[in-house]
C-alpha cells in the first residue's frame, strides 16, 4: 500500500465563532504522498484507454471482448481462483457481474480514505452487510454486537441470521471491556464467537465504542484456527472522519448511500479490509449479484471528488445547530460527539483517539414524547422529513416509529430511543437558516402541563 497522509482533524471551536484557518505549511511531497482529496480526482483511471476523457465514462455494458479464446480463458482462471495470478498479472473484465471499469476505479479510490488493501462496492449498505456476515458466519456461531444498531442490521442480526441457527448478544457502549468479554463467556457460546460487529458512532445517539477494545476481546477468543473478526459500520463519521482499519478491525463498512455518496440520488455499501478477506467477500458477492453497476458507481466517483468538502461543511453546520439545541428549554437532552467533554469520561477519551471529528449527526430529546417531536417535525420548512443521512441537504427523522421501528419497545428505551428523540442529518446549507428552521418548529411545540404547570420545565 502506498502511503496516505491523514486528513486534518477539523479545528473547531470550543464555545462559539468560526472555526480556526488552518496555518499553511510547506512540505514536498512526491505523487505517491498526495492526501486523498487530491488522488480522488484521478486515481485508478488512465483518460489514454477512453480516448482522452477527463471523466471516467460510464462502461454501461454487461459483457466484454476477449481478444483471444486464450486471453479469456486466463480471466477465467483468475476469476474462479483456479491459479494464483502470475507476477503482473491482473483480473481482466469479463462480465459487469463480476467486473466492470467504473467499478474497479471507485473500489481503488475508495481504499485511499482507510488506508485498505481492497475494497467491494455493493448495490446498498445492507447487501454490503448481509454479503459480508453471510460469508463469515456459519450456522451455530455466535455474533457479538453493539447497541444501538441502524435497524436494518439489528433485523438482519436479530431475525434473517437466526433463521440460520446464528446466535447473537448484543452489548452497550458504556460498557467495560472486561465486562463485555464476561458477557461472551457466560452465555456458553464463547468458543462459537465469529464476529464482533460494531456501529460506531451508534445510530440514532452517536454512542461511541472503542475499536481497540473490540479488538482485544476478538484476540481473547480467537484461537490458532479461527480469528473472530472485528466489523465496524463506519457510516456516521468515514471515511473521512474515523479509520477503523488504523485501530485494530478487519473490515470496515459502509453505507454509500450517506455522506460518500452525499447527493440522495443513489443506493451503495462498501467493505474494505485486507486483499484476502474481500476476495472471499467478492467471492460471495459474484453469485448474490449484490455488485453495484456502471451508473452507481460512476456517480459515486463523482461524489468522492467533494467528499471531505461536504463534510467539513456539514460539520462546521452541525456544531452550530448542536450548540443552539444544547442551550434551548425545550430540548431535555442532545447527543452530539463534539459536545462531549472530559466531564464525560470513556466516551470522551475514545472520541478524542479514534476519530478526526464530531461529524454531522445530532439527535436531541425534546420535552414531552412522540407528541411534540412530531410537532417539530411537522413544522420543519428547511429540513426535509425523511429517513437516511449524510447528504447535502438537512434532513429530520423519528427514530422510535421510523428507522428503529423494528426494535422492541423496552430495547429501544435501554438505548435512549425515546418517544422524544429526533435525529438530525446537517446539510449543506446556511446555517443562519439552518437554526431559523430549528428555531420556529421547536416554537411551535406546545410542551405538556400538569396541574397548571409545566410538567417537566417551565419556559
Amino acid at each position: 500500500m502506498q502511503w496516505i497522509a491523514r486528513p486534518r482533524r477539523l479545528n473547531l471551536p470550543e464555545a462559539g465563532g468560526a472555526p480556526k484557518k488552518e496555518k499553511k505549511t510547506s512540505m514536498k511531497k512526491t505523487k505517491d504522498h498526495l492526501r486523498p482529496e487530491s488522488r480522488m480526482m484521478s486515481y485508478g483511471y488512465n483518460p489514454a484507454l477512453s480516448e482522452g476523457a477527463v471523466k471516467c465514462p460510464i462502461f454501461q455494458t454487461s459483457t466484454f471482448v476477449f481478444r483471444t479464446a486464450e486471453e479469456g480463458k486466463a480471466h477465467f482462471e483468475l476469476a474462479y481462483g483456479l491459479r494464483p495470478p502470475k507476477p503482473g498479472e491482473e483480473q481482466g473484465l469479463i462480465y459487469s457481474r463480476l467486473n466492470n471499469p467504473d467499478l474497479e476505479i471507485l473500489e481503488d479510490r475508495l481504499t485511499l480514505w482507510d488506508r485498505a488493501e481492497a475494497c467491494a462496492v455493493f448495490d446498498s449498505g445492507m447487501s454490503a452487510i448481509a454479503t459480508t456476515m453471510m460469508e463469515f458466519l456459519r450456522p451455530g456461531d455466535l455474533v457479538l454486537h453493539s447497541n444501538p444498531l441502524y435497524g436494518g442490521t439489528m433485523h438482519f442480526i436479530s431475525e434473517v441470521l437466526g433463521r440460520f441457527g446464528i446466535r447473537s448478544l448484543g452489548f452497550d457502549a458504556e460498557m467495560e471491556e472486561a465486562d463485555i468479554a464476561r458477557l461472551v463467556e457466560d452465555s456458553g457460546m464463547a468458543e462459537r464467537l465469529g464476529m464482533i460487529y460494531i456501529e460506531t458512532p451508534g445510530n440514532p445517539t452517536n454512542s461511541i465504542t472503542d475499536i481497540e477494545a473490540m479488538r482485544r476481546v476478538a484476540n481473547r477468543f480467537s484461537t490458532a484456527e479461527k480469528r473472530v473478526l472485528v466489523a465496524v459500520d463506519n457510516t456516521y463519521l468515514g471515511p473521512v472522519f474515523q479509520h477503523p482499519l488504523a485501530f485494530g478491525a478487519d473490515l470496515v463498512l459502509y453505507s454509500a448511500t450517506k455522506y460518500i455518496g452525499g447527493h440522495s440520488d443513489l443506493i451503495a455499501g462498501a467493505c474494505l479490509g485486507s486483499t484476502e478477506l474481500i476476495r472471499r467477500v467478492k467471492t460471495l458477492r459474484t453469485f448474490l449479484g449484490t455488485m453495484a453497476g456502471p451508473w452507481t458507481s460512476w456517480l459515486l466517483l463523482r461524489s468522492l471528488e467533494t467528499l471531505k468538502l461536504r463534510m467539513e461543511q456539514q460539520t462546521e453546520n452541525a456544531w452550530v445547530v448542536a450548540r443552539y439545541l444544547q442551550q434551548h428549554p425545550k430540548v431535555k437532552s442532545i447527543h452530539y460527539l463534539g459536545l462531549l467533554t472530559e466531564a464525560d469520561g470513556r466516551s470522551y477519551d475514545i472520541y478524542k483517539k479514534q476519530c478526526l471529528s464530531p461529524g454531522a449527526m445530532v439527535a436531541f430529546e425534546v420535552h414531552g414524547g412522540e407528541k411534540e417531536a412530531f410537532a417539530f417535525l411537522n413544522h420543519l420548512q428547511i429540513m426535509k422529513l425523511a429517513v437516511s443521512l449524510g447528504s447535502t441537504e438537512s434532513l429530520a427523522q423519528h427514530p422510535a416509529t421510523m428507522t428503529h421501528a423494528g426494535v422492541p419497545p423496552q430495547e429501544r428505551e435501554a438505548m435512549h430511543i425515546t418517544p422524544g428523540l429526533v435525529r438530525l442529518s446537517i446539510g449543506v446549507e446556511n446555517v443562519d437558516d439552518l437554526i431559523w428552521d430549528i428555531e420556529q418548529a421547536l416554537e411551535a411545540v406546545k410542551l405538556p402541563r400538569k396541574r397548571g404547570k409545566m410538567a417537566e420545565i417551565a419556559v
